[in-house]
C-alpha cells in the first residue's frame, strides 16, 4: 500500500469525520452484538419457566428474570428480584415477557440501522470529499504541465486518471476503509462475548472462517479478473461503435456496411463469451459462502449441544452463537472483495501519483508584470523535441521592433509553429535566449506574458458553447458592442447573424457545425477581442478564400496599429504587407527582408510566389 500512503494527507485532513465514523461503527455493533443476548434470554426464560413448572409440584415457582432486564436496571441503578408464576397463568407471562424481549430485539436493530446509516454518512461521504479534492488536485495538475507532456500521454489515458482510476481509489476511500473498520470491530466484540461465555465452543464456532475467508478471496479475485476483461472489451466495443458512428460518411462512402457488420457481430461474440464467464465465476460465490457457514452452524449445534446435556452452557447460549456465526458471515465474506479494492486502488492511485510527481518543463518563475511594449528578440535561438530529437529551430536570431509586423512563411515542417510556442514559452529554447522588452522570457510572469499575447492557433479548437462565448473566451465582461466588433473584423458578423440562434448558437463538439473557415474567423475574432500588446496569428487564413483573406488582413492591419505583430503563413498574400518577412526552411532562416528586397533577389521567396500566382490562376 505504498502509493496508497499518498492520500494519508486527506484522511488527516478529514480526521474528524473518520474518528466519528469509527465511533459509530463502535456504537451500532455494541447494539447488534447485544442482540443475540435478548434471544439467548428469551430461549433460556422459556425452557426454564416450562422446566419448573413440569418439574414442580407447588402451586408457584420462582423463575429468574431475564439478564437483559437485569443489565437495564443495573444501568439505572435499581435490582430485579426473580419473580413467581404458577401453573394457571406461566404461559401468559412467559409470552408477555416474551414480547417485551422481541420488542427489545427489534428496538436494538432500529438503534442499529440508524447508527449504520450516520456511519455511512460520515465514512462514505468523506470518501467523496476525499474524491472532491482528488479530481480538483489533478485538474490543477493538468493545467500546470506542458505541452510535450500531453505529446507523450494519450488523452483517453488522461481522462480514465481523472475518472476511473480516482473513482477505484474513492472505493478504498470509503467502502473499504469502512467495512474494514467495521469487521475489526465488529470481530473484537464477537470474540471477546463468545470467549467469556465458553471458549471451546468459540473455537470451533469460528473455526470454518478463515477458510471461508480464503475461499472467498479467491473467487472474488476470479471474479475481479474476469470483470475487468468485461470492462475493457466493452470499452473497445464502444470504442468501434462511436468510431463507426463518428465515420459513417466513409463507410457508406466506400460500401463497407457488410464488412463492419460482420467485425461487430465477431467482438460481440467474444463479449458475450467473456461475460459468460463472468456469470459462471459468479455462481460459485453464494455456494461456498452458504456451504462454509452452513458447517460453522452444524459445528455450534453438535459442540454446543453436547455441553447443554453436560450442564456446561444453556440451550439459549447455542442460538446465540449462531446469531454470532451469521452476524460474522457478511463481514467475512467481503474480504476477498475488500482486498480486491484495495488493489485496484494501489495500482490507480501508482498512475495518479506518476504524474502528479512530474514536474512541468516549463516552470513560472518570473515575476515581472510590466505591460508589454512589444520588442522582441530571438539570441541564437535553437530547439529540438526531446521525443523525436528533431532540431525544428536551428539557430535562429531576430529582432522585431515594438509596433512592427514580423511575416515568417515556410513550407510545411519549417518550424513556423515551433517559433510560435516558444514566444507564448509553451516551450523553452534547448540553447540560445528569447527577450521580450529586454527581458528574458523567464523573468516575465508567465499568466501575464501570456494574457498579454492574442495567439491564433493553426489547429482551431471551439468549446462546445455558444459562439458568443467561444468569442468572449478570452476576456471577462464583454460587451456586446465589443463581440459584434470583432467578429465583423475577422469577417464572420454576417455569418452568424444568418444562423437561427445568431451569437447564441450553441457548436457542436469542436465547432463540427461550422466549416473549416468559419472557425478559423472566430479564432482570429476570439484574439482580436483581447485587444493584446502582441499578436501572433499562426497560419490563420489557410481556409478562407483570397477575397476573405484580404478582407480579414485589411482589419488585422488596423488591428496591428502600434503593436507587436507575427504573422506565419504559407501563403505570401497573408505577409507581403508586413514590415520584414523571414522565409524558414529546415529551420533556418534562409532570406529576410520585405516583400519587394525578397522578390529583388529572386530566391526561395520569388519562386514561392511565383508558384502560388500560377495555383491562383489555375
Amino acid at each position: 500500500m505504498k502509493n496508497l500512503q499518498y492520500l494519508n494527507k486527506y484522511f488527516w485532513k478529514y480526521r474528524g469525520r473518520l474518528f466519528m465514523g469509527f465511533l459509530l461503527i463502535v456504537a451500532g455493533n455494541i447494539f447488534a452484538v447485544y442482540a443475540p443476548v435478548v434471544v439467548r434470554d428469551g430461549i433460556d426464560l422459556l425452557a426454564d419457566a416450562i422446566g419448573k413448572v413440569q418439574s414442580s409440584d407447588s402451586e408457584t415457582v420462582i423463575v429468574e428474570q431475564p439478564s437483559t432486564f437485569r443489565h437495564i436496571a443495573s444501568f439505572f441503578g435499581a435490582n430485579l428480584p426473580p419473580f413467581e408464576i404458577d401453573h394457571s397463568n406461566y404461559a401468559s407471562v412467559i409470552l408477555k415477557t416474551g414480547l417485551l424481549l422481541a420488542g427489545l430485539y427489534l428496538l436494538l436493530f432500529v438503534m442499529k440501522g440508524i447508527f449504520l446509516f450516520y456511519q455511512r454518512q460520515a465514512l462514505i461521504v468523506m470518501s467523496r470529499h476525499i474524491e472532491y479534492d482528488l479530481k480538483n488536485e489533478i485538474y490543477d495538475k493538468y493545467q500546470e504541465l506542458d505541452l510535450t507532456f500531453y505529446k507523450q500521454n494519450r488523452t483517453g489515458d488522461l481522462m480514465n486518471r481523472i475518472s476511473e482510476d480516482v473513482n477505484r481509489v474513492r472505493m478504498y476511500l470509503g467502502p473499504a476503509v469502512m467495512y474494514t473498520l467495521n469487521l475489526l470491530v465488529l470481530l473484537v466484540m464477537c470474540i471477546v462475548v463468545m470467549w467469556k461465555i465458553d471458549r471451546e465452543l468459540t473455537l470451533y464456532t469460528l473455526s470454518p472462517l478463515p477458510f471461508m475467508m480464503v475461499a472467498i478471496f479467491y473467487v472474488s479475485t476470479m471474479i475481479n479478473r474476469r470483470t475487468d476483461q468485461v470492462q475493457s472489451h466493452q470499452s473497445k466495443l464502444s470504442t468501434m461503435v462511436q468510431e463507426t458512428i463518428s465515420g459513417i460518411r466513409i463507410l457508406k462512402g466506400f460500401h463497407r456496411e457488410k464488412y463492419f457488420a460482420g467485425i461487430f457481430e465477431n467482438e460481440s461474440t467474444s463479449y458475450k463469451e467473456k461475460q459468460l464467464k463472468l456469470v459462471k465465476a459468479d455462481a460459485f460465490f453464494m455456494p461456498v459462502m452458504v456451504l462454509l457457514v452452513g458447517l460453522s452452524t452444524l459445528l455450534t449445534v453438535y459442540v454446543g449441544a453436547q455441553k447443554v446435556i453436560a450442564g456446561e452452557i444453556t440451550s439459549g447460549v447455542i442460538v446465540q452463537f449462531v446469531f454470532y456465526v451469521n452476524i460474522l458471515t457478511w463481514p467475512f465474506a467481503i474480504v476477498g472483495w475488500v482486498t480486491s479494492l484495495v488493489q485496484k486502488a494501489e495500482a490507480s492511485q501508482a498512475r495518479i501519483n506518476e504524474f502528479l510527481k512530474t514536474t512541468p518543463a516549463i516552470q513560472n518563475t518570473g515575476t515581472d508584470m510590466t505591460p508589454l511594449k512589444g520588442e522582441i528578440t530571438f539570441n541564437h535561438v535553437t530547439y529540438t523535441y526531446p521525443d523525436t530529437g528533431i532540431t525544428a529551430i536551428d539557430d535562429i536570431s531576430i529582432k522585431i521592433m515594438s509596433g512592427k509586423t514580423l511575416g515568417i512563411i515556410g513550407r510545411t515542417g519549417s518550424g513556423k509553429s515551433t517559433l510560435a510556442n516558444l514566444m507564448l514559452r509553451m516551450i523553452d529554447p534547448t540553447t540560445g535566449e528569447i527577450l521580450i522588452d529586454g527581458k528574458p522570457l523567464k523573468q516575465h510572469d508567465l499568466y501575464h506574458l501570456r494574457n498579454s499575447i492574442g495567439y491564433v492557433p493553426q489547429e482551431v479548437f471551439l468549446f462546445s458553447d455558444s459562439i458568443r462565448n467561444n468569442i468572449s473566451f478570452g476576456k471577462d465582461d464583454v460587451s456586446d458592442d465589443e463581440i459584434v466588433h470583432a467578429a465583423q473584423s475577422s469577417d464572420i458578423h454576417q455569418t452568424i447573424e444568418g444562423f437561427a440562434d445568431g451569437y447564441h448558437t450553441i457548436l457542436g463538439e469542436r465547432g463540427i457545425n461550422l466549416s473549416g473557415g468559419q472557425k478559423q474567423r472566430i479564432s482570429i475574432a476570439r484574439a482580436l477581442i483581447k485587444n493584446p500588446d502582441i499578436f501572433i496569428f499562426d497560419d490563420c487564413l489557410s481556409a478562407v478564400d483570397t477575397e476573405t483573406e484580404e478582407h480579414i488582413l485589411s482589419s488585422l492591419n488596423k488591428a496591428l496599429t502600434q503593436r507587436t505583430g507575427i504573422i506565419i503563413a504559407h501563403r505570401i498574400s497573408s505577409v507581403r504587407n508586413a514590415d520584414h518577412i523571414i522565409v524558414l526552411d529546415h529551420g533556418k532562416i534562409r532570406e529576410e527582408g520585405n516583400h519587394q528586397e525578397l522578390m529583388a533577389t529572386n530566391g526561395l521567396y520569388a519562386a514561392m510566389f511565383r508558384q502560388q500566382s500560377l495555383e491562383r490562376l489555375d
